[in-house]
């Protein structure tokens, strides 16, 4: 099988990179246009922040070319934000996949808790084969300071100070908030069944 992750300057792809190959898959890490196009599955992970990634994105019309894609693409934290519409994170527009979909900064004003939100939490009101094997309210590692929006193209839900998506599909993309390279065996069973779509 042949899995690209999108090369782009946000942090994390080691992490996915080791989680695949702990299930047997060496994918390619690349920012060519021909080799993710013709890429099996797509991986679009990240750890950063939501305007300098857009315009490196931008600057090297991988926007355009997420845009097009029509293989399985999964969207990993920061990942799955900019396929939303729009980030309140310096204000950026970002690909529009999920073209309802906001990402709001959360308020700790509202509950006294900690921003970002770092740790495990649950998952629930799963809706998607991505989520095959994986039971109500197990538990996934996140670590993010702004959420996308509980919306029609939620599959899966949980709550930090407010309830939000942390799962996302539209067609062939799909997106998580938490991060499954990092989720344990509930992680592991995901990233199984992303490559099995």
């Amino acid at each position: 099988m042949n899995v690209v992750i999108i090369k782009y300057n946000a942090g994390n792809i080691q992490s996915v990179l080791f989680a695949l190959e702990r299930i047997g898959i060496q994918a390619t890490v690349t920012d060519d246009a021909d080799l993710i196009k013709n890429a099996d599955k797509v991986i679009f992970p990240g750890v950063g922040e939501a305007s300098t990634a857009m315009k490196y994105l931008k600057d090297r019309k991988l926007d355009e070319l997420i845009l097009s894609l029509t293989q399985p693409v999964l969207g990993i934290c920061l990942g799955m934000q900019l396929l939303c519409k729009h980030s309140e994170e310096n204000n950026t527009d970002c690909i529009g996949i999920f073209e309802n979909v906001k990402v709001r900064k959360f308020n700790p004003a509202e509950t006294h808790v900690k921003v970002p939100q770092i740790g495990w939490n649950t998952v629930y009101d799963l809706k998607s084969v991505l989520f095959s094997n994986i039971t109500e309210n197990s538990y996934c590692y996140f670590v993010h300071g702004y959420y996308a929006e509980a919306s029609t193209d939620t599959i899966a839900t949980t709550e930090y100070i407010k309830r939000y998506s942390s799962a996302l599909q539209k067609n062939n993309f799909y997106g998580v908030q938490f991060h499954p390279e990092k989720s344990a065996v509930v992680g592991e069973q995901l990233l199984k069944n992303f490559l099995a779509l």
